[in-house]
């Protein structure tokens, strides 16, 4: 069994705010209870760095392994191009739910020289912003999760090898899933196990679309559980990938997806 590299306790009350575009529609305004159960965070990867060189791709496309760039500071200041003099500054307060104990990471999407492009963790989804390398801390992951948006369907690889699917419930017509390239930013684990969230969540680097906020917090996109099983396979959700309660107790337990997994969701 894969463990997860590391797990470190976090109070739970902060998920309302993480993962605010996930409660389903028939319980606008639900949120799990403030209380302080704990809640986990991977750390960014467990596997070696490959070459940077790798151009190896999987039969969609996608890379068979992909770099995660770690930042030890509170926040990290970018530039929207290399040795351009436009910054962008993302501080780990505003994008994590408990930052002082969870790793502040990036999918990186190219490597260019002493520079280094990250995927960012805010709007508009697909945001990138370029940092030194000497800023960042890069590892590797061959974990990749593909979301078809129109078979209803997530699976799990790496590299090559198949490690889950699973048919999913996805966001309603006019809240709909958003398509394109995220990543993990992080892991929760919901005070209620029961609940509308399932054991555990993954809060993505996305934002629905078409909703700017909800519950008082920003309306973040995440894969998580379900307490109602009969909506998987359906468009049920505000936006979020909604998994049975086995499979994302599999993805967190077994397999350990590490933070800074890709995910390529396609419609």
């Amino acid at each position: 069994m894969r463990r997860i590299t590391a797990l470190s306790a976090v109070l739970a009350a902060a998920l309302v705010a993480a993962l605010t575009g996930c409660t389903p529609a028939a319980d606008d305004g639900a949120s799990p209870s403030p209380s302080a159960t704990p809640v986990a965070s991977a750390t960014a990867t467990d596997s070696a760095a490959p070459s940077p060189s790798a151009t190896a791709e999987a039969e969609e496309g996608y890379p068979l392994s992909s770099f995660v760039a770690q930042v030890d500071a509170a926040e990290i200041t970018l530039l929207t191009t290399p040795e351009g003099d436009e910054e962008i500054t993302v501080r780990a307060e505003d994008v994590l739910t408990v930052p002082d104990q969870t790793p502040f990471v990036f999918l990186v999407k190219e490597i260019r020289g002493s520079w280094v492009e990250l995927y960012l963790p805010i709007r508009p989804n697909g945001s990138t912003g370029w940092a030194q390398a000497d800023d960042v801390s890069l590892s590797a992951t061959q974990m990749r999760v593909e979301v078809s948006l129109e078979d209803f369907e997530l699976s799990v690889f790496e590299g090559d090898q198949e490690l889950l699917t699973t048919p999913i419930g996805l966001g309603q017509d006019e809240l709909p899933t958003p398509g394109g390239v995220y990543y993990i930013r992080e892991l929760l684990a919901p005070p209620d196990p029961d609940g509308i969230y399932g054991p555990y969540a993954y809060g993505l680097s996305g934002y629905s679309p078409v909703l700017d906020e909800f519950a008082g917090g920003d309306a973040v996109i995440g894969m998580h559980g379900t307490n109602d099983p009969d909506s998987i396979g359906g468009a049920v959700s505000h936006g979020c990938i909604r998994l049975p309660n086995d499979a994302i107790t599999e993805l967190v337990e077994e397999i350990g997806l590490p933070l800074g997994t890709p995910v390529y969701v396609e419609g």
